[in-house]
């Protein structure tokens, strides 16, 4: 028995366990830098493991690194385990459903993520045992992905240091290697704070916040003509002010998220926006605070790597499905337009007709990714490599009800332990070819050209689940 076919055994030995613990995170269901259930189950699953667990790492409640072996190479497992608001959804279900009407949903998969992430560590760790394999496997628990950039609060914090490379994955409609550009982004508030008054009998003495709201959002809105094409800047109104009408707003605040193919091109436009929400509050006769949230940077790519996560996914093929899951998935998919199949990313042709992904999508470096993604800065530190494997029927979208409803199915499942094959078998390879880690280092040298690294998050913020 070679060794990919040996780890896929160890997982598989193990897959009811696996699965229990990431259904239970999906329960749980907790909003970034808030899963404390689910970051203790972690942590408590790995300690079973054999793992020695450092909880609170980088002074983040919820963040910790769970470490077997000791010396060199040091390879980071990275797992995610936050959920979204407002995104409740009862599972196998082909209707929005709410669990808990406005509750917290998994609707990134990151229930998946995290286990998934579990079950690479795990079965690293027994291939090291059997085999005398040196070095450190390390799984770390990242919190807050989700509009928070855990990772790069903990790169921050020096926490990726000494490592030689990484590894994860993310749950999709797809099987592929994550050879992506992703965007860098900025998250600030601004909070205006004005005057009351009577908006009747003396609105001259008011001095209006959600003026200076709207006055900023207009100015943003004209500024979109003049930054870069592939730059994105996204707003949220999360105070108005109160309900009364009738009343001057004294205070109000918006939240606005920018992202840019590099992060000082989103540093740039940030603090144009900033100049904006100043002259707003000028306008207004207000005063406006800034209150830096996160900030995350692009993702380097490492083909170096990708291209043994690939081989290895090759050996291992792709998830297989039954008569059920497929019907399930026809099911779930009938909710999908046309129009939101048409434009779903990265689906090969003659896949977009399937209900679910049935090939590994050819390798191809340097794809464009228009989200963001907190990786991206461990990518800085270290090669780092990642797949995607097929959790949700083809076309369906991040961030949807319909993702929330397949996250605690089979057909998920199938997917999570997927990835943890690949993940682990693509570390035991690196972890035993000094020379193709000296590759893989000299590749991110030559891609970073001379750029250093530099947290785009200030020393003096404090990652927590709301400013």
């Amino acid at each position: 028995m070679n060794a990919v076919q040996h780890i896929s055994e160890l997982i598989e030995r193990k897959r009811e366990q696996f699965i229990e613990i990431s259904n239970q995170i999906w329960e749980f269901a907790e909003t970034r830098f808030e899963e404390f259930r689910s970051a203790e189950l972690l942590c408590r699953a790995l300690e079973q493991e054999g793992f020695t667990v450092e909880r609170g790492a980088g002074g983040i409640e919820t963040a910790f690194i769970a470490s077997y072996g000791s010396g060199k190479p040091v390879v980071a497992v990275l797992g995610e385990f936050d959920a979204l608001s407002g995104l409740s959804q009862k599972r196998a279900s082909s209707e929005q459903e709410p669990v808990v009407p406005g509750g917290n949903g998994h609707g990134c998969g990151h229930n998946l993520l995290g286990t998934g992430a579990l079950a690479a560590a795990v079965a690293v760790k027994q291939l090291m045992e059997e085999q005398g394999i040196a070095g450190t496997v390390r799984y770390y628990g990242c919190p807050g992905e989700e509009g928070g950039s855990g990772k790069t609060f903990m790169v921050r914090e020096g926490l990726f240091d000494d490592i030689d490379f990484a590894v994860s994955w993310h749950p999709m409609d797809y099987n592929s290697i994550m050879s992506m550009n992703s965007l860098a982004n900025y998250q600030i508030y601004y909070k205006f704070k004005g005057k009351s008054s009577h908006a009747a009998a003396s609105p001259h003495l008011g001095r209006s916040a959600l003026d200076a709201v709207e006055l900023m959002n207009v100015g943003v809105n004209y500024l979109r003509e003049h930054i870069i094409q592939e730059a994105r800047v996204h707003y949220a109104v999360t105070n108005t002010g109160g309900l009364s009408p009738n009343v001057v707003q004294p205070t109000a605040e918006v939240l606005y998220l920018i992202r840019a193919p590099q992060i000082s091109q989103a540093k740039d436009i940030y603090d144009r926006v900033s100049d904006i929400a100043r002259g707003a509050a000028l306008m207004t006769g207000t005063e406006v605070q800034i209150v830096f949230d996160k900030a995350c940077s692009n993702l380097v790519p490492n083909e170096t790597l990708e291209k043994v996560m690939y081989r290895k996914f090759e050996e291992l093929g792709i998830p297989q499905h039954d008569e059920q899951e497929r019907e399930l998935a026809r099911s779930v998919r009938s909710t999908l337009t046309d129009a939101e199949i048409a434009s779903a990313p990265n689906i090969p042709a003659g896949m977009r007709e399937k209900e679910l992904a049935d090939q590994l999508n050819p390798y191809v470096n340097g794809l464009f990714l228009s989200g963001s993604t907190d990786v991206g800065d461990v990518s800085w530190i270290a090669p780092t490599a990642q797949c995607t494997t097929a959790c949700f029927v083809v076309g369906s979208a991040p961030h949807s009800w319909q993702w929330v409803s397949l996250g605690a199915t089979s057909i998920a499942h199938k997917g999570m332990l997927h990835a943890g094959k690949v993940m682990a078998a693509t570390v035991i390879e690196a972890m035993q070819r000094p020379e193709l880690m000296e590759q893989a280092k000299a590749e991110l040298k030559s891609r970073l050209n001379g750029q250093a690294y530099s947290c785009p998050i200030p020393g003096d913020v404090k990652a927590s689940a709301k400013k």
